[in-house]
């Protein structure tokens, strides 16, 4: 239990370091340690993560950039303030090419494809060109929450314990734990413009 309780702390610490500060070290750090920690479940008999689809598609995620690292360099972080066209529910953009998350889901094993794959597309943003992955990252950190209280995995780390007095305060006011990420704009179409936008950001990289 020793270690997953040290394996869960990392992943809300890492977590939190995504939400406050995210670049792609934050972000492949966090898709390492989600990993790290789903097969410590496993060695402590604990379950895991496979029932959760926000944690397949990740997975797919994290495996395809671990053997190609250089991958990592088509994705974009990008501050949401940055945007006075764009309006969302969280600070920031995760985009990654539309061609890439195809890529990561044609290798997830046929048994969590076969029946599931239209879920597992639907925890994701897709915008065209480009698929936004944030909102599966924060709706999986929910899920992750209310996994390890399920398995009684007592935890103490200051990030934690910000993210469990956010969902108290979520569960006492009758608010969702849940986001929908949808991304609305002021005008013009959506996939345009995150598409004008990604080729900005990718063109300075």
């Amino acid at each position: 239990m020793k270690t997953v309780v040290s394996a869960s702390e990392r992943v809300f610490r890492l977590y939190q370091s995504h939400c406050v500060s995210p670049t792609l070290d934050t972000l492949f750090n966090f898709l390492n340690a989600t990993h790290s920690l789903n097969d410590k479940l496993g060695k402590a008999r604990l379950g895991g993560f496979f029932d959760i689809q926000e944690f397949i598609a990740l997975k797919a995620l994290r495996n395809l950039f671990h053997h190609q690292e250089e991958l990592v360099n088509e994705l974009r972080i990008i501050p949401v303030q940055d945007l006075p066209s764009i309006i969302t529910d969280l600070m920031y953009l995760c985009l990654v090419p539309t061609s890439l998350v195809e890529k990561a889901i044609s290798t997830i094993p046929k048994k969590y494809r076969n029946n599931e794959e239209v879920v597992i597309r639907s925890v994701l943003g897709w915008y065209g060109e480009v698929v936004n992955i944030n909102p599966c990252i924060f709706n999986f950190m929910v899920k992750v929450f209310e996994y390890l209280e399920s398995k009684g995995v007592e935890l103490t780390g200051k990030e934690y314990l910000n993210f469990a007095s956010s969902y108290e305060f979520e569960a006492k006011n009758g608010h969702s734990h849940y986001i929908t990420g949808a991304i609305n704009c002021h005008a013009g179409n959506v996939e345009d413009v995150l598409k004008k936008v990604f080729e900005s950001v990718h063109n300075k990289a």
